[in-house]
C-alpha cells in the first residue's frame, strides 16, 4: 500500500494542472477532446499476476477482493479506469481475470476497458484477431455481458486498445469487421499513425527512452519520444483521438524476457515530467481525452505505481543499472 507521503505525491500529480502554452508548430483544433477540465486519467493494469510463470506480487489477479481493493486504491488517486491486457483464448487465465475485473469495475462504478495484445504468429494473425474480436464482443460486450456497463466508451462508443506484438495484422480487415457491431468501437493504436492509419481512430503513447536508446543511467526518460509524439499529433492528426503516456520508471530485471533496459526514475520526476508533458503542446481549451499511467501493477518490468512512486526522500532506492541493453526504443517483449 502507498504510505502517506507517497500517495499525497501522486493525489496532487492526478489533480488538473494549468496550461504550459502550446508547443511549436502549427496547431490544429484537436477533433476529439477531454469531455471535463482535463483529460481522463486511465491506467494500464496487468491481469496475469497468480499464474505461474509470472512472478509473486501478494496477490492473484483472480482474487475478487483483491481486484476491489485496487479499484478503490485507484479511484482514491484519480484513476478512473483500467486498461487490461487481454489475448483472447491464447491466455484463458488472463481471460477469466478480465471477467473477474469487468464485474467487480461495474460493482465499483469504476471503468475497464481492453488492450488487446495481437499474436507474435506471422500466419493467421488476421484470422485469429478476428476471432478474438468477435469473442470479446459476444462476450463483454453485448447487453447481456456481465459488468457491460463498466466499459470505457467516448463520444459513445467503447474503445478498445492494440498492443502490436507482432505486427503481422491486416487492421482494415478488424475494421471493416468491427464496424458491423451495432456500436462500432474507437480503436486506438500504439505510437504514431503508420500502414493502417486509417483503421485506426487514434494513438497512444507508449514508455520509450527515444531515438537515443536505452541509457546506462536509466537518464533517457522519454523527453523526445514524447515531444515528437505530441507535436506530430497535433500538427498532422488532429483529427485522431490522442492518448498521453505517462510513466514513472522502466526495469525489465526481473521479467523472463528482460534485456536489461531502465528508465530511471529520477527522484519521482520523471512521473510528474510525462504525466504533465501534454501541456506542453495543448492548451488549456482544447487538450487529449485521457492521460494513461504505463502502468499499475506491471512489476516484472519495473513501471508499477500501486506501491507508489519512487521518491529520494522516501527511502526507496532504483536499481542500479549496469550497462546498456540495446538502442531500439520500441517495447514489445511484455510476455
Amino acid at each position: 500500500m502507498l504510505n502517506s507521503a507517497r500517495a499525497a505525491f501522486l493525489f496532487l500529480l492526478l489533480l488538473p494542472h494549468g496550461c504550459f502554452g502550446p508547443g511549436p508548430g502549427n496547431a490544429l483544433r484537436l477533433k476529439h477532446r477531454a469531455t471535463g477540465n482535463s483529460p481522463e486519467t486511465i491506467a494500464l493494469y496487468e491481469a496475469w499476476f497468480g499464474h505461474p510463470k509470472h512472478i509473486s506480487v501478494g496477490y492473484s489477479s483472480q482474487d475478487p477482493a483483491a481486484i476491489s481493493s485496487q479499484i478503490r486504491h485507484a479511484k482514491a488517486l484519480g484513476i478512473s479506469a483500467f486498461v487490461v491486457d487481454w489475448y483472447g483464448d491464447r491466455e484463458p487465465f488472463i481471460d477469466r481475470s478480465y471477467a473477474l475485473m469487468q464485474t467487480e469495475a461495474a460493482n465499483e462504478k469504476f471503468q475497464v476497458a481492453m488492450m488487446y495484445d495481437e499474436t507474435r504468429e506471422e500466419d493467421g494473425a488476421t484470422d485469429e484477431a478476428l476471432a478474438d474480436f468477435t469473442m470479446f464482443h459476444d462476450t463483454y460486450l453485448s447487453s447481456k455481458a456481465p459488468g457491460h456497463q463498466a466499459y470505457l466508451t467516448y463520444e459513445g462508443r467503447p474503445v478498445i486498445f492494440i498492443f502490436p506484438t507482432g505486427k503481422h495484422t491486416d487492421w482494415n480487415r478488424v475494421r471493416t469487421l468491427v464496424n458491423k457491431w451495432s456500436v462500432p468501437p474507437l480503436l486506438v493504436y500504439e505510437n504514431l499513425p503508420g500502414q493502417y492509419a486509417d483503421a485506426f481512430d487514434g494513438f497512444y503513447a507508449w514508455v520509450n527512452p527515444g531515438e537515443k536508446g536505452w541509457a546506462a543511467d536509466g537518464s533517457n526518460w522519454g523527453e523526445q519520444y514524447l515531444s515528437d509524439f505530441y507535436q506530430t499529433m497535433q500538427s498532422k492528426y488532429a483529427d485522431k483521438i490522442v492518448v498521453g503516456g505517462a510513466w514513472a520508471s522502466f526495469d525489465d530485471g526481473k521479467a523472463s524476457w528482460g534485456l536489461n533496459r531502465h528508465i530511471s526514475a529520477r527522484c519521482g520526476q520523471t512521473f510528474t515530467d510525462t504525466f504533465n508533458f501534454w501541456h506542453k503542446y495543448f492548451p488549456a481549451d482544447d487538450f487529449p481525452p485521457f492521460v494513461m499511467i504505463e502502468t499499475w501493477n506491471d512489476h516484472e518490468e519495473g513501471t508499477a505505481i500501486e506501491d507508489g512512486i519512487p521518491t529520494c526522500g522516501s527511502g526507496a532506492q532504483e536499481r542500479p543499472p549496469t550497462s546498456p541493453a540495446g538502442k531500439s526504443p520500441a517495447l514489445q517483449e511484455r510476455q
